[in-house]
């Protein structure tokens, strides 16, 4: 019996052991993951053109924290890049829940083969990235190169697989018997829609909102083909330009200072909803 006891012990204790410093792990992985790269561009941006031509995680010797932002705000446009990116971020946002919502109560109540076909084509566009060059285009002989209609319609493309994702998982577990009593009492589609699936959408709604909107905020590549050349750029479109001028090249500095101010709106965000984050994920993929 002594012998059994000394040979579980050891084994419960080291169980216990890894229990107790994993949050710990977690912790440190995350800082440095993440942590590291945030703290390396703010210091950066408060340093002088000099003491920023090798980027690193020490302090600045001289404090250009006026200057540095307040040049980039002069020279980089931040003003008419933020107003774009708004332009094109809230309609996308919008446009692909309204349709992404609708479309996934569709394809869960409808339980087909051709639904589940389309269901299957609705989310490829998690693993299968749109053709460029398709893209530009199709703009471009439907005449909406270079604006926002064209670059909100190419976003809603986008991530409609996300939402569809999300939403049609999730509208699975409600109760049919909730929509069929909706429709006993004469209530028609739309009304079942609006009146009973949305409100009970919350959690997953807020999670595709979030997603959706940093995807779309930080979005340079296809912004760069679809809104290059246009009259509307946004914040990761000047910073792209911004860096790639010659005079901006070895100017670290104002670089960062721009990563800075482009980040900031979407941290706010990602700060104040982020347990909606988690919480709808969780919904969405357990349920």
């Amino acid at each position: 019996m002594t012998t059994i006891r000394s040979s579980i012990r050891p084994g419960a204790n080291r169980r216990r052991f890894i229990a107790s410093i994993r949050p710990v792990a977690v912790v440190i992985v995350t800082l440095v993951v993440i942590g590291v790269p945030m703290w390396m561009v703010l210091v950066n941006s408060f340093k002088t053109t000099g003491e920023s031509q090798s980027p690193n995680l020490a302090l600045p010797h001289v404090w250009n924290l006026v200057q540095n932002y307040s040049q980039v705000f002069s020279e980089g446009d931040i003003w008419g890049g933020f107003i774009g990116s708004l332009l094109v971020t809230v309609p996308s946002v919008v446009g692909v829940l309204i349709v992404g919502t609708a479309a996934s109560w569709v394809l869960a109540r409808r339980a087909t083969r051709a639904m589940s076909f389309l269901y299957s084509v609705g989310i490829s566009g998690i693993v299968l990235p749109p053709a460029v060059i398709t893209i530009v285009l199709t703009l471009k002989d439907l005449g909406i190169a270079g604006t926002v209609v064209g670059m909100v319609g190419v976003y809603m493309g986008m991530f409609m697989a996300t939402v569809i994702f999300f939403v049609t998982g999730f509208i699975r577990n409600i109760p049919i018997e909730l929509e069929e009593a909706a429709r006993i009492d004469g209530a028609r589609p739309i009304q079942v829609y609006l009146q009973i699936i949305l409100p009970l959408l919350g959690p997953v709604i807020a999670t595709a909102t979030i997603l959706v909107t940093l995807s779309v905020w930080n979005e340079v590549f296809y912004a760069f083909f679809v809104l290059g050349g246009g009259s509307t750029s946004t914040m990761p479109l000047n910073l792209f330009q911004v860096a790639s001028q010659s005079q901006y090249t070895n100017n670290w500095n104002l670089i960062f200072a721009y990563v800075v101010l482009m980040s900031l709106p979407m941290l706010v965000v990602f700060i104040v909803a982020q347990r909606r984050i988690v919480s709808g994920i969780t919904a969405g993929a357990v349920k």
